[in-house]
C-alpha cells in the first residue's frame, strides 16, 4: 500500500530570512523590478506559500543608475493624487532627479500582490540612490541580477 505525500505548507516565522545586495547599474527598471518582485513574494523558493511572507530582504544600492528603453525618460508620467482637489504628474526624468529611489519602488509595488501582505514585502525592499547603505551588520550577499 503506497502512503501518499503531504504538501507542505510555510508556516509564518518558520522561514529563515536572508539579505541579498543588488546592484542596479546599468540595469532596466521593468526587468529589473519583476526580478525583485518574485525574490520578495519569495517565489524562488521551494517552499513559497501565497498566504504567507516567505521573501528574503534585499537591499538596493545605485538607483540612480538604472535605465529606461526606448523615450521612457520623457514620455513616461508618474501621476499621484496630492490629497486635496489636485492631481499631480511628472516625468520620469524629473523623478529621476528628484527622488531616483522612487522610480524602482513604484516598479516593484506595482508587481507584488494587491493584498495586505504586499505591504510587509515591500518593506523588506531597501532602496539607496548610491552605492553605500547602513545593512552591513546583516550580511547581505551581492546577488547578479540577470536582465535580458
Amino acid at each position: 500500500m503506497a502512503m501518499a505525500q503531504k504538501t507542505s505548507k510555510a508556516k509564518p516565522g518558520e522561514l529563515g530570512e536572508q539579505w541579498w545586495l543588488v546592484d542596479a547599474s546599468d540595469k532596466v527598471v521593468g526587468r529589473l523590478a519583476s526580478r525583485l518582485a518574485m525574490i520578495l513574494m519569495g517565489k524562488h523558493r521551494p517552499t513559497y506559500t501565497p498566504h504567507v511572507d516567505t521573501g528574503h530582504y534585499v537591499v538596493l544600492v545605485n538607483a540612480d543608475k538604472v535605465v529606461f528603453t526606448g523615450k521612457k525618460w520623457q514620455q513616461k508620467k508618474y501621476t499621484w493624487y496630492t490629497g486635496y482637489t489636485q492631481l499631480r504628474s511628472e516625468t520620469a526624468a524629473t523623478r529621476m532627479a528628484r527622488r531616483p529611489e522612487l522610480i524602482i519602488r513604484e516598479a516593484v509595488r506595482r508587481m507584488l500582490p494587491k493584498n495586505k501582505l504586499a505591504v510587509h514585502m515591500l518593506d523588506k525592499l531597501k532602496i539607496y540612490a548610491g552605492p553605500d547603505h547602513p545593512h552591513q551588520a546583516q550580511q547581505p550577499e551581492p546577488l547578479e541580477v540577470k536582465v535580458k
